[in-house]
């Protein structure tokens, strides 16, 4: 067996295990410091959206020697607006302007072919109205949303309603960081980025489910024995299926990876980005919340509980006394031994026992009286 197969072996038997709920306020403290960076990013940079979201023009142009640079210079003198360009395999360009609109775009072509000096029928150009984007941005909302709500059902229905809270939260932590992200490094938003969301969103939520699956069959008549509270029992299950988690995340990141650094860093594919991006850091965010948010928060919601509190009471009872004996215990066993300035063993009438041990059935000299 390997290392980590042996590991989990281990974590899985309880033989060693790693306190999560125990610092769970370490994780949370984590985790609103990476959201509040999230919404600054939010609120100071904004959102890149696509020309599918705010409407404008996309124009594709032939194999041409204009760079990337010399592209954006000449869109944004030909419109008024800034532009986004992408290097295309064909060796031509893609040109995207948000916020124009028809009239406008027919000036915009031709001015981009004189200042590119290629002919302005070789460039084609694709309009998106402003309400097509309204459009599609509430549809993603509206998907979001539906999504959010049969998760909150499905849970609440299989598990409780505080394992249902819990992956909510975790899901809105997850979503929060990505689209933070998203905010600070530029990336464009696109329909493939709400596709990418949703993606994760079912990751996160399956890590989720699999540590509270294995939390629910482990609590079935907790209250009926006296060794374990509520969060031990949650921390063994999330060090029972700690390495399933781990190997889950790292086999989905590992083509994720692939897509955004190779394809989209590399060899300049930036369409990849818009969904690469969020399918990379939604899955990470989204086994950490499994991990460090949503089962300690299920803990904390649960140890609220009266049974549960009063069964926390008597465990540490318990353990307390089991500790009182076991110190007596040690005690005894310490004095058992003689004390280091005991009298010495006399044999009869007082007499050294060394003169009674000695060899032979010799008596004792002297005369009796």
């Amino acid at each position: 067996m390997s290392k980590l197969g042996n590991l989990g072996a281990r974590l899985h038997r309880g033989e060693i295990s790693y306190d999560f709920v125990g610092k769970r306020k370490i994780w949370y403290g984590v985790s609103i410091l990476i959201t509040i960076t999230a919404i600054v990013g939010l609120a100071v940079r904004g959102l890149n959206m696509g020309i599918d979201f705010q409407g404008g023009a996309v124009f594709t142009t032939s194999k041409t020697s204009v760079s990337v640079a010399q592209a954006e210079t000449f869109a944004k003198e030909a419109s008024g607006h800034e532009a986004v360009v992408q290097k295309l395999g064909t060796g031509g360009l893609r040109i995207q302007i948000a916020g124009m609109d028809t009239a406008k775009s027919d000036t915009t072509k031709v001015k981009l072919a004189k200042d590119m000096k290629v002919d302005p029928e070789s460039i084609n150009s694709d309009l998106v109205g402003p309400s097509w984007g309204d459009e599609i941005a509430n549809k993603a909302w509206e998907g979001l949303g539906i999504f959010m709500v049969l998760v909150v059902i499905y849970l609440a229905i299989a598990f409780e309603w505080r394992m249902a809270v819990a992956a909510l939260v975790a899901l809105i932590h997850d979503i929060t960081i990505t689209t933070g992200i998203y905010a600070l490094v530029g990336f464009e938003v696109t329909p493939g980025t709400i596709i990418g969301l949703l993606t994760i969103l079912g990751y996160s939520l399956y890590d989720t489910v699999v540590v509270f699956d294995s939390l629910k069959e482990q609590t079935k008549d907790i209250t009926k024995q006296t060794r374990f509270t509520y969060s031990d029992i949650a921390n063994h299950s999330i060090n029972g299926t700690l390495v399933r988690s781990i190997n889950t995340t790292v086999v989905a990141l590992l083509p994720v990876a692939g897509l955004l650094f190779i394809g989209g860093g590399f060899l300049g594919a930036g369409t990849l980005n818009d969904i690469s991006l969020s399918l990379f850091v939604g899955l990470a965010a989204g086994a950490y919340s499994s991990i460090f948010i949503a089962t300690p928060l299920v803990a904390d919601l649960k140890e609220a509980e009266p049974q549960m509190k009063a069964l926390r009471k008597r465990v540490l009872a318990k353990r307390a006394q089991a500790a009182t004996e076991e110190e007596m215990a040690e005690a005894r066993v310490g004095g058992s031994g003689e004390p280091e300035d005991a009298p010495a063993v006399v044999g009869p009438r007082n007499q050294p026992a060394s003169r009674n041990n000695r060899g032979g059935r010799g008596k004792p000299s002297g005369k009796r009286r």
